[in-house]
């Protein structure tokens, strides 16, 4: 049972032995145990234990400590750090001892291990005091917990006691940053024998060197520990941020640290005073600065509020404006105002800027008329119409224009534009469209400031809606082909007509040396200019003529000498020929070749370089030349060569032709050879002519001997050979085969003779059992069995041979067919 409670429970159903292991015990829970003895006549008193027991694991001294060090030392004290040992041995570890060795060189003193501390030592770290100055000394520390003390640990040492001096030094971070509100702790560790003077200084962070000591209150104080000084800064604010610099002085130096304290909350409130840029009835724009202190984190956005001078609420307006400058809308005429701002950022709302109180009013009129407007760049369904902003604003800016217009036949003025037209700095022109050709327009306009619309302009000077007109710009001529008499020319018309249509064009000429032009007034956009002088040397050039009048002439660039102009013959075949023809038997073969050349060149058709053959027939017209060859045949294919020839040399030009027809006869000679009793083997060879495409297919029919009519072989074929089924025993056939090809089927080859149907046949075996019967001086009678096989042919007839004894040779006996 446990310790707090009464009942006993049973440990276990038996046991034979005078020991037990109790198990599914409550690891820290103390129990009492007791035991009863049993035999058969029943159950003894119990024997109970005495002492409560605690229900643990097994408990060990723990291991030494480790990392032994000696920190400062004084002519009569020593101070210790150690670490914990790494196994407490299953139970904390309470305190340690710590022990010192004096070492005695002379001898004379026995050396011996005594424990130093008094009391226990709960923590990591110890000084010994009381030590001899100048004396030796080495130092251990053991580990104690309720199991005992552990094995000492690694000793430190051999060490003398005596004064050790070192200058100061400090270790300290360079920055650190925090959120307004929190406890700040700067933490510099400290060195230095004797311990130093710690003096803290504080400098604002734009003003580095201008430090001053750091006075210590409720909200800042210093912290001096045994190698530590902590400066605390409770509840931190936002001017605590600044450089801070520790000092640290002894008698053998000075050494300082720097460390930025960065306290980052809400911004300062922005810079005023609050400017009014614009005030109206209904809004007004306020403008402001920055804060100047941002709180160290950006400013996000600012909050507005206003409220009525005479009133004590304040309505936030916006929170959105990341500006120094807004519009505040939804005033009420006549009220007095009062706005104030604050900046924020991720650390909140700062501090407010509150503005002077101000009247929502109009402090201004509508604008003055503008000028009269003037009217350029018109057409026939549009007009530009462009004016200046009027002298007089009203006292706020111009924000827009209303343009009007009217007929100068009509009394009603319509607005031009659904929206106010945007004011520009140097003048304002608005493009009008949608007038009617022929029509007489004026304009008018009116300027818009945030008084309202103001009064009209002076009506524009009346314009009539039509494109403008000017002569048109120069054509683009050439010289397409020339004789010794006479010119070819040719032009484009000009890019730009001046707003009128070309009616016609003037070609000019003249003689090299001459100044005097003459003239042709034309139409169209080619012209050829004869009864010029052989041997001399033109200029030539066309202008355009529209409504306005004659353009500015286009030249031809090159004089041109007046000569028969020679040009090698070229030869362009026509595009359904290219280099290749196909053609179905039966069809026409056009061959178009289009023959240029000066002079004008022989033209000569050949094919396979022989003649054409005698249907071909040759067409020929001023530009062209035409080989027509109809209701082709095979024989008309071949290579075909069109040679065109005069002074400035020849060309030759050549194209294949192909005639496809149905393919010629099956080659012979065609083979019938019987197979079985309904069937016979066809074989043949391929045709000399396969009509130009690859034959894809036999074509097999029939007709019995006594028939007229061919009956078609159900059988696809593309070998040369088939078998052919289905026939009836006994009756003699022909057949007839034709080539197919994808233009379609030649001509039958019939066999020269009829085929039997039968089974196939051999000769008969030797006749059976030939005997004796009779014989007389001149004849002999025999007789014989037939043979046991026919041959798969009924016999049809005997043939009875003999020989003298003697001879070799046997010699036919019957002449006539027998039968018996």
């Amino acid at each position: 049972r446990n310790i707090d409670g009464k009942a006993w429970t049973k440990v276990n159903p038996n046991c034979g032995s005078t020991s037990f292991v109790v198990p599914d015990l409550i690891n820290g829970q103390e129990y009492f145990f007791r035991v009863r003895a049993e035999n058969r006549f029943g159950v003894g008193p119990p024997a109970e234990t005495i002492q409560r027991t605690t229900a643990r694991d097994p408990i060990h001294p723990p291991d030494p400590p480790i990392k032994l060090r000696i920190g400062l030392v004084t002519k009569n004290t020593v101070s210790l750090t150690w670490k914990p040992p790494k196994n407490d041995g299953g139970a904390p570890v309470t305190h340690y001892n710590v022990e010192c060795l004096r070492w005695d060189r002379t001898g004379e003193v026995k050396e011996s291990w005594k424990q130093c501390n008094r009391r226990d030592v709960e923590e990591t770290k110890f000084t010994v005091e009381d030590l001899v100055e100048g004396g030796e000394y080495e130092f251990r520390v053991k580990a104690v917990n309720i199991a005992g003390p552990s094995r000492p640990s690694a000793t430190v040492g051999p060490l003398v006691v005596k004064d050790q001096t070192c200058p100061p030094s400090i270790e300290l971070k360079e920055f650190m940053e925090v959120e307004e509100g929190t406890d700040v702790k700067i933490v510099a560790k400290i060195k230095g024998v004797p311990f130093p003077t710690l003096t803290w200084l504080k400098a604002p962070p734009k003003k580095p060197d201008d430090k001053s000591p750091v006075v210590y209150d409720q909200h800042v104080n210093k912290i001096v520990d045994e190698n530590t000084c902590t400066l605390l800064i409770q509840q931190s604010r936002r001017n605590d941020t600044g450089l801070y610099t520790i000092t640290a002085e002894n008698n053998l130096g000075t050494a300082s640290k720097e460390m930025r304290l960065n306290v980052l909350g809400r911004p300062g409130p922005p810079v005023g005073p609050i400017k009014f840029e614009s005030i109206l009835a209904d809004k007004m724009t306020i403008s402001w600065l920055p804060p100047l202190d941002d709180g160290g984190s950006k400013i996000t956005n600012y909050v507005i509020e206003k409220k009525e001078a005479n009133r004590k609420t304040w309505v936030t307006v916006t929170n959105e404006p990341k500006e120094c400058i807004f519009t505040v809308p939804k005033l009420m005429e006549g009220h007095e105002y009062v706005f104030r701002i604050m900046a924020q950022n991720k650390y909140g709302i700062g501090e407010p800027l509150d503005s002077e109180p101000e009247t929502a009013r109009n402090l201004f009129t509508v604008p003055g008329p503008p000028d009269k407007p003037t009217v350029s760049s018109i057409t026939r369904d549009s007009m530009t119409v462009n004016w200046e902003e009027p002298e007089h604003d009203g006292g706020s800016p111009i924000t827009g224009y209303w343009l009007e217009r009217k007929e100068t036949t009509g009394k009603r003025w319509t607005r031009v534009n659904r929206d106010p037209i945007k004011p520009m700095t140097l003048g304002v022109s608005y493009k009008v469209t949608g007038l009617i050709e022929g029509s007489e327009y004026q304009f008018r306009v009116s300027a818009i400031n945030a008084a309202g619309v103001g009064p009209p302009s002076m009506p524009s000077d009346p314009a009539l809606a039509r494109d403008p007109i000017a002569p048109p710009g120069p054509p683009i001529p050439k010289v397409t082909d020339w004789t010794k008499s006479s010119v070819d020319l040719e032009w484009t018309p000009p890019v730009k007509d001046g707003g009128s249509r070309v009616t016609g064009y003037i070609v000019e000429f003249r003689e090299e040396g001459k100044e005097e032009w003459e003239r042709v007034e034309i139409r169209g956009t080619k012209f050829v200019v004869t009864g010029l002088k052989e041997g001399c040397f033109y200029k030539f050039r066309v202008r355009a003529v529209n409504a306005a009048g004659i353009g500015e002439p286009g030249e031809v660039t090159d004089i041109i000498e007046m000569k028969d102009r020679i040009v090698a013959p070229d030869i362009n075949l026509d595009a359904s020929v290219r280099d290749r023809i196909v053609v179905h038997a039966g069809g026409v073969i056009r061959i178009i070749a289009y023959v240029s050349g000066k002079p004008p060149p022989t033209v000569t058709w050949s094919r396979d370089e022989q003649a054409l053959p005698e249907e071909a027939k040759i067409e020929e017209t001023a530009i062209s030349s035409s080989l027509v060859i109809r209701n082709c045949k095979r024989s008309h294919q071949g290579l075909y060569t069109l040679l065109a020839k005069n002074d400035g040399g020849e060309r030759k030009k050549t194209i294949i032709v192909d005639v496809l027809d149905v393919p010629g006869p099956v080659g012979m000679p065609l083979l019938t050879e019987n197979l079985t009793n309904d069937s016979c083997k066809l074989s043949w060879f391929t045709p000399e002519d396969d009509g130009g495409s690859p034959i894809t297919n036999y074509i097999i029919e029939k007709r019995e001997s006594d028939h007229r009519a061919w009956t078609p072989v159900t059988y696809t074929v593309t070998r040369q050979n088939a078998t052919v089924q289905g026939l009836i025993q006994g009756k003699a056939y022909f057949f007839r085969i034709a080539a197919e090809n994808i233009i379609g089927m030649g001509p039958f080859t019939e066999t020269t003779k009829e085929i039997l149907i039968r089974d196939p046949i051999t000769v008969p075996d030797r006749p059976e059992d030939l005997e004796v019967k009779a014989v007389t001086k001149n004849s002999v009678t025999l007789t014989w069995n037939p043979p046991k096989y026919n041959g798969g042919s009924d016999i049809t007839m005997y043939v009875l041979e003999s020989r003298l004894i003697g001879k070799d040779k046997f010699h036919k006996v019957t002449k006539e067919k027998m039968l018996d």
